[in-house]
């Protein structure tokens, strides 16, 4: 998941960009004001490429500057106004900002939980050498400590790696919700046709990499029938995408918890057995053998 702060600078980039071109600054120079704070921002002041500065940031962060992109470049080709079309991206990141923010205070549990199980089996090990006893020799040194040993091994790997797919299945997953809707709606601001838009957008949207929306063509379709501007629906329709993927994923925080319990029970809590409480009886059971 994409840090909260890292989409912030964007949406704090695209808000001052739009504040200085509605003041009257040269969209160059509000690229080298903005540039001083912000280290993608001043790449794209020297004259790089922006696709080419966040190639490398992850996901989220990366997507977040193309819609930027995209949506300049759109507000350009048809004429709509930047610095309004800017206003709105920079509300959209905030919305976008705020549910990941969420999304991480409700995996902050689930990941602990997680973090903290995987802990017991090599402590039941450590435990056991506290009471006394040569675990550790039982473990390295006999057969049924390397048949434990191995067992164990094997399911603490695959709890780790199960809790990371859980972990990552909850995260998000549409970097960039409703951003096609936004991108029609900015292009329709700005007078042209109807295709011409779609045009446009289809061109952005294959140079960024941004999925297109079928929502989109479902919008148009309900403002040609209802005989109503379609900007406005566009935007509203893009603020509804945004908080279903928001609640969406929160709901999926809050079933990691319990799914959380699926690697707990198959597999932490046997590989404590093996780790911790089979060689501490084997260890308990040679001990005592061997005083008579």
């Amino acid at each position: 998941m994409a840090e909260p702060i890292a989409l912030a600078e964007v949406a704090t980039v695209t808000q001052r960009l739009a504040v200085l071109l509605a003041a009257g600054v040269a969209p160059s120079s509000a690229w080298e004001h903005v540039g001083e704070s912000s280290a993608v921002a001043s790449e794209v002041a020297r004259g790089t490429d922006l696709p080419e500065v966040v190639a490398d940031l992850p996901v989220l962060e990366r997507d977040a500057w193309l819609g930027l992109a995209a949506a300049w470049s759109v507000a350009a080709q048809s004429g709509a106004p930047l610095a309004p079309s800017l206003r709105d991206y920079a509300r959209a990141l905030r919305s976008l900002v705020q549910g990941e923010r969420d999304a991480r205070v409700a995996l902050a549990g689930p990941v602990a939980t997680a973090r903290l199980v995987l802990a017991l089996p090599p402590i039941s090990v450590l435990f056991g050498m506290a009471l006394g006893f040569n675990t550790l020799g039982t473990l390295f040194t006999t057969v049924p400590g390397w048949i434990c040993l191995a067992v164990g091994t094997t399911l603490m790997l695959l709890a780790r790696r199960w809790n990371r797919r859980l972990l990552a299945a909850a995260g998000s997953r549409d970097p960039a919700p409703g951003l096609a809707c936004d991108l029609m709606a900015i292009a329709m601001n700005g007078g042209v046709s109807l295709d011409r838009a779609r045009d446009m957008v289809a061109a952005a949207c294959e140079r960024f990499g941004i999925r297109p929306d079928a929502a989109v063509e479902e919008v148009l379709e309900l403002s040609r029938r209802a005989g109503v501007p379609a900007a406005e629906l566009l935007r509203s329709e893009a603020d509804e995408l945004r908080r279903a993927s928001r609640a969406a994923a929160q709901e999926r925080s809050a079933t990691l918890a319990v799914k959380l319990m699926l690697p707990l029970g198959l597999c932490i809590l046997p590989a404590f057995m093996v780790l911790g409480v089979f060689p501490l009886l084997v260890t308990v059971v040679s001990s005592t053998v061997g005083s008579f």
